[in-house]
């Protein structure tokens, strides 16, 4: 396999690919996704767990155009905003006519994920959603119902997982029982991408995703839930990011110094 380029934000190697790479790198080899944002970058830099799960997965690739500005910001651009909920209908839209493509969904409010299934099957034109699950609230912490779970994966066929339980859970859970699921070849970590796709509740308009401000729709959509992680917890990325700027920059001037001292003392020694 060609070595992926990867874009360093905040110390996370996020891979430099299109949704059309990353489609067909899965379906030639398979995987675990993780999509990274403002959010999880955040989260990543205290949760030593989530850490390891990160270093574990195959794909990390940018869920934000925040992130994105940010990498033009640093001199690095990230080519492509690939978020969950826009990665996973072009999945499916993907393997449309492909047999061993077999999907199980788990996650969404009980009811949520099944009407998922059934619209996605009505689109697709086939049954590739061949079963799903929506857990009960805690179940990460019971593993009797882990296992239940585990098994009802199994017994389903599935080739590929779609998991959307929200950030950190989602990506903790694939990388625990991920070795217990030999058959399933594609781990999916899709957030709300679920309750989107049974139209439970509404994606932003295309035109705030693509300037950077499906947040903004999120938080007004849900001020309740959201309004800690985004207008708190989020913030100090900015800052954050600016520190790696000037500190990239120091660096690249530092160097340029040290090529031209180095320059200098080659002509000296043949004059």
């Amino acid at each position: 396999m060609v070595t992926m380029k990867t874009i360093n934000i905040l110390d996370v190697a996020i891979h430099n690919l299109s949704t059309r790479d990353l489609l067909d790198r899965l379906n030639r080899s398979g995987g675990f996704v993780v999509t990274p944002n403002v959010d999880h970058l955040m989260k990543l830099r205290k949760d030593a767990e989530l850490q390891e799960v990160y270093r574990q997965s195959d794909y990390r690739v940018c869920d934000s155009k925040i992130v994105q500005y940010a990498s033009f910001l640093l001199g690095t651009p990230i080519k492509e905003k690939i978020s969950g909920s826009d990665l996973f209908p072009a999945f499916y839209r993907y393997n449309k006519n492909n047999p061993k493509t077999k999907i199980f969904l788990l996650g969404a409010k009980e009811g949520i994920a099944q009407q998922a299934q059934d619209k996605i099957n009505q689109r697709v034109g086939r049954n590739i959603v061949v079963d799903c699950y929506s857990p009960s609230f805690g179940f990460e912490k019971d593993e009797q119902e882990c296992q239940k779970i585990v098994e009802k994966i199994r017994k389903s066929g599935a080739t590929v997982l779609a998991v959307g339980l929200g950030a950190p859970k989602q990506e903790k859970w694939i990388n625990k029982y991920k070795k217990q699921l030999p058959n399933v070849k594609i781990f999916l970590a899709i957030g709300a991408t679920i309750d989107f796709e049974a139209g439970y509740k509404p994606r932003s308009p295309q035109w705030m995703s693509e300037i950077g401000l499906e947040w903004l729709y999120r938080l007004a959509s849900e001020p309740q839930r959201l309004w800690k992680r985004y207008l708190i917890e989020c913030m100090p990325f900015f800052w954050l990011i600016l520190k790696q700027r000037v500190k990239k920059t120091a660096k690249s001037s530092v160097s340029r110094i040290c090529v031209k001292s180095s320059s200098v003392k080659t002509q000296n020694n043949c004059l």
